[in-house]
């Protein structure tokens, strides 16, 4: 019976590898740069749907999707790394930001160059 109990005490132990106050400081940490990305997303999306020539079906796809995929990513990232070290933990959600930051750039390339015209009804 001993057996079981210390073996449940350190499953219990492995499921929880960081203290509570460590994965919300580093999750608020980076949490706030992810923020950063949804808030620019979002204001260029007001921007394009607010200017001369209304979106299309197609454009508000594409600009929604830059909202939404900071949002996945930073779920993605907390999920797979919120057990393993705080430095393994970090490093997973920089690696998140990190392509956040290339889809970023991506969706700003792709809107305005000379293809951001099929985004425009």
């Amino acid at each position: 019976m001993t057996d079981s109990a210390s073996a449940t005490e350190e499953a219990m132990k492995k499921a929880s590898a960081l203290p509570t106050w460590v994965i919300v400081a580093l999750s608020v940490f980076f949490g706030l740069f992810y923020a950063y990305f949804v808030w620019n997303a979002v204001d260029f999306l007001g921007q394009a749907a607010g200017g001369a020539q209304p979106l299309n079906g197609y454009g508000w796809f594409v600009l929604l999707l830059s909202v939404v995929f900071p949002l996945i990513a930073f779920g993605v990232a907390f999920a797979v790394g919120w057990r393993r070290r705080w430095w393994q933990f970090a490093l997973v959600l920089v690696t998140g930001l990190c392509l956040v930051a290339v889809f970023w750039l991506n969706i700003l390339t792709y809107t305005v160059g000379p293809a951001g015209t099929s985004m425009l009804g």
